[in-house]
């Protein structure tokens, strides 16, 4: 199963007994949108609705932090997900959130999981067939989590690598956020960036249709700021969501997997240890 699939491929494919599709949007707190309504109004037939604050660790106050593997399991499962399915992730804005559905799979040890280029807007503008309505909840099933902990990073593995620059972390936040020079979508939370990241904005890594670019041209993208595969990679963002198309970009472009730091920049910047910059 490709990383990244096709509306054309998804229409052939839906129905098929072991396919789940889910809506896996997730809006930021400056978007006066409920994905939740969204989705209810229309979605693609037969998806279910994937929360990423729901298949999280509600032990911390960081916003959708990535699960332990026992409630991943249970998440997981009560989603309906076992480690037989295919699982494709899709989002209202084009590719947003989907690819942290993505991510998640992968880090608890399943590959059998894709983006939908172009998420609904291209489905829509393709004049493809909608549903309202909540979708029945699917049978649960037994899922097991295998944690694969390099595609993870952590504040006290970025420390580290802010320090002695044994990895690059590639930033996927707007430039202006990056810079210092736009603010932060969170009241009180600070712009800027760690010392020795390099922006990368998630937006760079897509067409106009929001579509992801081709292998070649992220390739050009990547190397632009210094990805050459002689270090490893973190991708950040503000709170680990478009952190994930980083990696998407870099699995599609055939570059190694970078380990995604979960708490990015909202843990970071709200730490009073950590050093910022911000870039004149």
């Amino acid at each position: 199963m490709q990383d990244l699939v096709t509306t054309e491929w998804l229409a052939a494919e839906l129905g098929a007994p072991d396919l789940l599709v889910f809506d896996t949007t997730k809006y930021l707190p400056n978007e006066p949108k409920d994905a939740l309504a969204e989705y209810a109004a229309a979605h693609i037939p037969g998806a279910g609705f994937f929360d990423i604050d729901q298949v999280a660790d509600p032990e911390t106050d960081l916003p959708h932090m990535a699960p332990t593997p026992g409630r991943a399991s249970r998440e997981l499962g009560r989603l309906g997900i076992s480690n037989r399915h295919r699982v494709v992730f899709y989002d209202q804005k084009g590719l947003f959130s989907a690819a942290r559905g993505w991510w998640l799979m992968r880090l608890f040890g399943h590959e059998r999981a894709a983006v939908l280029d172009g998420g609904l807007p291209k489905w829509l503008a393709e004049g493809r067939p909608t549903a309202a309505g909540p979708v029945p909840a699917a049978p649960e099933e037994n899922f097991w989590a295998d944690f694969i902990t390099r595609r993870l990073a952590g504040i006290g593995d970025i420390k580290r690598i802010v320090h002695d620059r044994s990895a690059l972390i590639l930033d996927a936040r707007p430039k202006g956020r990056f810079d210092g020079t736009a603010p932060e979508p969170r009241p009180g939370l600070p712009s800027g960036h760690m010392p020795g990241a390099a922006s990368v904005p998630a937006s760079s890594l897509l067409a106009p249709d929001m579509t992801m670019l081709p292998p070649a041209e992220l390739r050009a993208r990547f190397a632009a700021v210094g990805v050459d595969g002689s270090r490893a990679l973190v991708a950040s963002c503000g709170t680990g969501v478009t952190a994930c198309i980083i990696a998407l970009g870099l699995v599609r472009a055939g570059l190694p997997e970078p380990a995604v730091y979960d708490g990015s920049w909202t843990e970071w910047a709200a730490r009073p240890e950590t050093p910022k910059q911000s870039t004149p």
